[in-house]
């Protein structure tokens, strides 16, 4: 049992408080997962800049003078801002792959969350509300974005075994159920070129989809296709630069609640995530259909 939940801004005025709004939106779903928590947020992104998510485990030895350290490998200017265990790094867009190969021979030991011209990912082992306090997600502001608060079931409570899942530019996934053949699955990413940091499914859902996307799948294509391709019980929420998607398994027997206004699209595993969202009293609410792939995008 896991707890989702997903924003999408219609209303540029709404856009400074997008974390507010999501952090809310999670610490309600505490009771339904208080293993681990994360949120990746969209936003913020600069013309000819990409953005590099980390997280280290001693971040006051790798996040030292890594700017200078990663400026000096590229040869172009690095901007770092360090929150926590986390870090954003700010590269230009042209030296996105360089920097994450570099970092790999720099700070090995540091963990790569996300890569993309405006995602960001924060996750952790803790409650919603310290992962949320710790990354001041409530002051960040965005276009969009999803977050998942986790009850392991499948993998151990680790930062890495947190969701959401990122495998692509601007891609990420948060899912909510099992899924019973991703170690087939995996084989056969694997033998396509994707690589993978866990053992956990949700991993392989996400890596599923970025790879049907570089296929040249569309984001509806791509989700329609994990009603087939991949077995068990799940409801997914996935992220992309432009929107987000929602699909359930075709027995949906995992809870989800979806309401839209003029202001937004937001989702949640249950109703009471969504209570505080302005005018929610007016919104149009519905349960997801099984099998039937949802997806909002600018």
């Amino acid at each position: 049992m896991c707890g989702i939940v997903g924003l999408f801004l219609k209303d540029a005025k709404l856009e400074p408080q997008l974390g507010a709004m999501l952090s809310d939106m999670l610490i309600t779903m505490t009771d339904r997962g208080p293993d681990s928590a994360g949120i990746a947020i969209y936003g913020g992104g600069k013309d000819g800049i990409g953005k590099i998510t980390v997280q280290s485990a001693h971040p006051e030895v790798d996040f030292k003078d890594l700017d200078a350290d990663l400026k000096y490998a590229i040869g172009q200017p690095v901007l770092l801002l360090v929150k926590s265990t986390h870090a954003v790094l700010e590269v230009p867009i042209d030296q996105l792959e360089a920097a994450r190969s570099a970092l790999a021979h720099l700070r090995p030991d540091i963990k790569i969350m996300s890569v993309g011209d405006s995602i960001e990912i924060f996750k952790e082992v803790g409650l919603p509300k310290d992962v949320a306090r710790r990354f001041e997600v409530a002051k960040m502001g965005g276009t969009h974005g999803i977050g998942h608060t986790r009850m392991a079931t499948e993998s151990a409570v680790t930062t890495m075994g947190a969701h959401p899942f990122s495998t692509g530019s601007d891609q990420c996934l948060v899912h909510n159920g099992s899924l019973s053949n991703h170690n087939g699955v995996r084989r056969e990413l694997k033998r396509q070129g994707m690589t993978f940091e866990t053992e956990n499914d949700t991993e392989v859902a996400a890596a599923f989809i970025s790879h049907k996307l570089k296929e040249g799948d569309t984001l509806g294509e791509a989700m329609e296709a994990t009603l087939t391709d991949l077995d068990g019980f799940f409801t997914f929420v996935v992220g992309t630069k432009n929107g987000f998607g929602v699909v359930r398994d075709p027995i949906a027997c995992k809870p989800a609640v979806m309401a839209e206004t003029d202001q937004y699209v937001a989702f949640g595993s249950e109703y009471r995530a969504l209570v505080n969202l302005p005018g929610i009293e007016h919104a149009r609410v519905w349960e997801p259909e099984p099998a039937t792939v949802y997806f909002w995008e600018r």
